[in-house]
């Protein structure tokens, strides 16, 4: 069995901490369901363990582990904060973290119903984030690039989810992104990753952010794209009143990005449908819905 296959169970996540971190092997562990590059589990009521499963090499939960105690306590909304290291053993060869809980349920498994309100907490939290990002923060191959450095993949999202009487429209949101100036400003942080599945809402809105393995210091438009992504209908335009830092090209290359993500959520729902590998069946939909976000024309 290659270190991918091993099954990650609650007995094995009992073992590791019996054998690492004995004083919380007594909490409760429940499996938390979704994730694919870490599996996460409930331990007690305030902490959970993030076991690295698909992620090919530990760097993302290391960038976690250094990074996110350093900005979380400036961050406006919950988010997991380290609290212990497990390290590879030869009961579970790869790296775990034991990180604390973020009260909630997945976007991707609920949905905002106090769009303003949503909508001024997002820019609240990004304008946290989205300061200069320090010399020796981390980079990313990708996430990050200008849109004109993602037309691959986008084509192989495009061909593969875009209904054909959306194409036109889907494609000129893109040409119009690839068109705009690149990013000017130093580079700052950035999640990278803001999808249904990384955001936690409760009571109708926004009330935590996850799943930092993206994070790097660069374009703060890959971040602004959770306007048609995360957002509902009709909020992009109160965020970026909000957010009040996104000049017009920045904007345009988020709104291509947008279509980019939304794209990617349908083909992981359409491959879940399938039950092929990593398939999100509940993506489909809300990257279907975002993309019509998107084409409505966001508010320029």
């Amino acid at each position: 069995m290659t270190d991918s296959e091993i099954e990650i169970t609650a007995d094995l996540v009992h073992d590791l901490l019996q054998e690492q971190h004995p004083d919380l092997a007594g909490l409760a562990i429940r499996e938390v369901a979704g994730g694919w590059g870490n599996q996460m589990w409930r331990l007690g009521d305030e902490l959970a363990v993030r076991m690295q499963r698909m992620d090919p090499t530990p760097e993302l939960q290391l960038k976690e582990r250094r990074w996110l105690p350093v900005l979380a306590p400036r961050l406006p909304l919950p988010v997991p904060t380290p609290v212990r290291f497990g390290e590879p053993s030869e009961r579970f060869p790869k790296h775990w973290t034991i990180m604390t809980w973020v009260p909630g349920e997945p976007l991707d498994h609920d949905s905002i119903s106090r769009g303003a309100h949503a909508a001024d907490t997002l820019a609240d939290f990004l304008t946290a984030l989205h300061v200069e990002a320090p010399a020796d923060a981390p980079t990313s191959s990708d996430f990050g690039a200008h849109p004109k450095k993602c037309t691959d993949g986008f084509d192989h999202f495009f061909h593969a989810v875009v209904p054909d009487d959306l194409a036109d429209d889907v494609r000129a949101v893109w040409d119009d992104a690839v068109a705009a100036p690149e990013w000017e400003g130093p580079p700052l942080w950035v999640h990278g990753d803001l999808h249904p599945a990384n955001v936690v809402v409760s009571d109708g809105t926004l009330s935590g952010i996850v799943d930092f393995g993206a994070l790097f210091a660069g374009d703060p438009a890959w971040d602004l794209a959770a306007a048609w992504v995360v957002l509902p209908a009709d909020a992009a335009s109160p965020f970026f009143d909000a957010y009040a830092q996104a000049d017009e090209a920045t904007i345009r290359r988020a709104r291509g990005l947008a279509a980019l993500k939304s794209l990617f959520l349908m083909l992981m729902g359409q491959n879940g449908d399938r039950g092929l590998p990593g398939g999100k069946p509940a993506w489909g939909p809300a990257g279907r819905a975002a993309l019509d976000r998107v084409l409505r024309g966001g508010f320029m």
